[in-house]
């Protein structure tokens, strides 16, 4: 089974020629087929938890531990985590001009998989996919994120997850910036993802909208760069009910 297990973690960051302190000792487990959901104000630190768990450089991890089945992705390189069965998926994607969407997510999956998809068979994955995410097949042949919508960016979040199929999916504030259909079209992908029980979910999110769809096994409470309380669904609808002022003070 496979499992992602953080201990200790603690992270930094360079900010106004000073060392910032802002992930402060966090430790949960992720295990293959399990949702949890990250909930917290601005500034707690879920987003930066996502990215020094990926690796970028702009995150400095001054003590603790982040596993893979039981191997250190933090002396991994990003590319080396992502082929181990990390996947991201940001709240801003980048755009890429001059690589189609279709040369991407070829490459992406050849890389992920150890060998080019037979084209046959990956033509028909990648129709498939787009399909249930309501994409236009001329979709395929635009710039990466290049002039695409908010909901865009996000549908192509979710088909680069349901091809690359991996081990931990972090998905960082995917319902931010979309209407209610894109919201609903976007959470059935992961919705997918998450039935076939191999891939373990990280929701990262402010707001209790999109665990309307994606129903979670467990939700953390963010505040101040810890964990200040985990719980079952029913947490979410506490955040709901009563915001995070009282977490934030507890551990202020």
């Amino acid at each position: 089974m496979a499992t992602l297990e953080i201990r200790d973690l603690h992270v930094s960051v360079e900010a106004d020629n000073a060392t910032k302190e802002i992930l402060k000792g966090v430790d949960l487990t992720v295990k293959q087929g399990e949702t949890h959901a990250i909930m917290g104000p601005n500034g707690s630190g879920k987003s930066t938890l996502a990215y020094s768990i990926a690796g970028h450089p702009k995150y400095t991890i001054t003590s603790g531990t982040v596993t893979l089945d039981g191997e250190d992705i933090l002396e991994m390189s990003v590319d080396e985590r992502a082929r181990a069965g990390l996947f991201l998926a940001m709240q801003y994607p980048i755009e890429i001009p001059g690589v189609s969407v279709s040369n991407f997510l070829r490459t992406s999956a050849t890389a992920v998989r150890g060998e080019a998809p037979k084209l046959r068979t990956w033509v028909k994955e990648v129709k498939e996919a787009m399909a249930g995410l309501q994409m236009d097949p001329a979709f395929a042949e635009r710039n990466v994120n290049e002039g695409f919508s908010g909901g865009e960016k996000k549908r192509h979040e979710i088909l680069q997850l349901e091809l690359l199929k991996p081990k931990v999916a972090i998905l960082d504030e995917t319902d931010s910036g979309l209407d209610v259909d894109a919201l609903r079209v976007v959470s059935e992908g992961v919705n997918r993802v998450r039935e076939s029980g191999e891939v373990g979910t990280l929701l990262i999110t402010h707001y209790t909208r999109i665990l309307r769809y994606i129903k979670p096994d467990f939700v953390h409470v963010f505040a101040n760069g810890r964990i200040a309380e985990s719980g079952g669904a029913e947490l979410a609808d506490k955040l709901e009910n009563e915001g995070y002022e009282a977490y934030v003070k507890a551990v202020a």
